[in-house]
């Protein structure tokens, strides 16, 4: 029940909530000007509390992140919250959950198509609209998912794979000093496709010398001037890589040089950014084409695919999720074998 605060003249919103346990207890949140307002947060705390497809998309919006608060890293979230509060809540904010139509939703989709945005940024703010309803329907049991009677806008990213070949690579590699810790970080990311995150995370006690292996099982990046380690990406990313000898000697020769560095202190004390510039440095003075760091990594997996790796070794090698994310990827890399297939049944024929 919503009441005046006679010391502030401004109304207070009043409902009772239920804890874990079963336990009743009275909740209030002050400094609403109008008492319409006031009620009105209270019958959507309500809702929320019930679990009630009836609330409005940004009250959803909360539930939602109280519910994956525990699943979802905070880069994640913050990454989520910024597409949901910019391009989607505008629109469907004050529309309640069960009331938003799949017209609504592509009259949306034309709007966020004339903000000129791209197509891959489009489609992840097309997911993040998704995972709300999906969310609705599994948890909250909303009937009817509009999200699945609309075509997805915009496209995935792969089109616009790029990666150097070995010989680019080596080019590139040649103009940094063998005794630089970018070489070191360099070799390790275009040997292994290691995320950039990944590699600097790395300790000495995760390197194998002896088996001649990294074990992967955190990441790092920097937020708010401050270092943070954390698990990897998925449960996936957590995994050992197999590394060439002359790789292992190469990271074990810099590792030497690191008198005294304690066993779990970071190899490369370095932020993202410092590698992207150094990267673009020796771009330049060697006129290879200009990528980004993270495209080692693809061109790690367009190595590996030139050589013949099949494709499941290559998704536990880099860490995906699926093998689906592999193939959906990196496909149309893969060779066709159309011609092969036709030719091994007239031989057997």
């Amino acid at each position: 029940m919503a009441f005046k605060e006679s010391a502030t003249g401004k109304w207070t919103a009043q409902w009772y909530e239920t804890d874990v346990y079963g336990n009743r207890k009275q909740v209030k949140k002050r400094g609403f000007a109008t008492k319409r307002e006031a009620k009105q947060y209270e019958v959507e705390r309500n809702l929320k509390q019930s679990g009630s497809v009836e609330m409005k998309l940004k009250v959803f919006v909360e539930t939602y992140f109280q519910d994956k608060e525990n699943e979802l890293k905070d880069r994640s979230k913050r990454n989520k919250r910024y597409m949901i509060n910019n391009y989607i809540i505008p629109y469907f904010g004050d529309t309640r959950m069960s009331d938003i139509t799949p017209a609504q939703i592509i009259a949306w989709q034309n709007e966020i198509y004339s903000k000129g945005l791209s197509e891959s940024y489009m489609r992840m703010i097309q997911n993040q609209l998704t995972a709300l309803f999906t969310h609705a329907s599994k948890v909250y049991d909303l009937g009817n998912n509009p999200c699945k009677k609309v075509r997805r806008m915009g496209k995935d990213s792969k089109r616009s794979l790029t990666f150097w070949t070995v010989d680019e690579y080596k080019t590139f590699i040649a103009s940094i000093d063998r005794d630089d810790k970018y070489f070191v970080i360099f070799e390790i990311l275009f040997w292994t496709g290691m995320r950039i995150g990944e590699l600097l995370a790395l300790t000495k006690a995760d390197i194998d010398f002896y088996n001649d292996r990294i074990n992967i099982d955190k990441t790092y990046h920097r937020e708010g001037g401050k270092d943070i380690v954390t698990s990897p990406k998925t449960e996936q990313s957590i995994r050992t890589v197999e590394i060439p000898k002359f790789l292992k000697e190469e990271i074990k020769a810099y590792t030497d040089s690191l008198y005294g560095l304690p066993e779990h202190a970071r190899l490369f004390p370095v932020v993202r950014e410092a590698v992207q510039h150094k990267m673009q440095r020796e771009v330049a003075k060697t006129g290879v084409r200009s990528i980004r760091v993270h495209d080692l990594r693809h061109s790690h997996i367009a190595y590996l695919i030139n050589q013949g790796i099949e494709p499941l070794l290559i998704k536990e090698r880099v860490g995906h999720k699926d093998i689906g994310i592999t193939l959906n990827t990196y496909g149309h890399l893969y060779p066709n074998k159309a011609r092969s297939v036709a030719d091994m049944l007239d031989n057997n024929n």
